[in-house]
C-alpha cells in the first residue's frame, strides 16, 4: 500500500516536500509517524508528539488507519507571529 506524504514547516527541510512511502496494510496515522521521527534529526524529536496530521484534507486523529493512495499531510507546531497594529 502506498501513501502519499507532505511535510510542512520545519518538517519539509528535514524529510522533503513530499515523499511516497510504501506502508503495510492497517497502518496508522501513529505508526507513520513513528516511521519518521525514527529517521529525523535529532533536534526534532521534540516536536513529533505535538504534529497534526490530515489524511485527504482533513485532520484525523494518530488511531486513523490509512488506505492505499492516501494523502497524508504532517502539520508541526506553529509558533511566532505578529502583534496586532493600531
Amino acid at each position: 500500500m502506498r501513501v502519499n506524504v507532505l511535510c510542512f514547516g520545519v518538517l519539509r527541510e528535514a524529510i522533503g516536500v513530499s515523499e511516497i512511502v510504501e506502508v503495510p496494510d492497517l497502518t496508522t496515522v501513529a505508526d507513520l509517524l513513528v516511521y519518521f521521527q525514527e529517521r529525523s534529526r535529532e533536534d526534532l524529536q521534540a516536536i513529533w508528539s505535538r504534529i497534526a496530521v490530515a489524511v485527504n484534507r482533513e485532520y484525523v486523529p494518530r488511531e486513523h488507519v490509512l488506505l492505499d493512495d492516501d494523502e497524508v499531510a504532517l502539520l508541526p507546531p506553529v509558533s511566532g507571529g505578529s502583534q496586532r497594529l493600531s
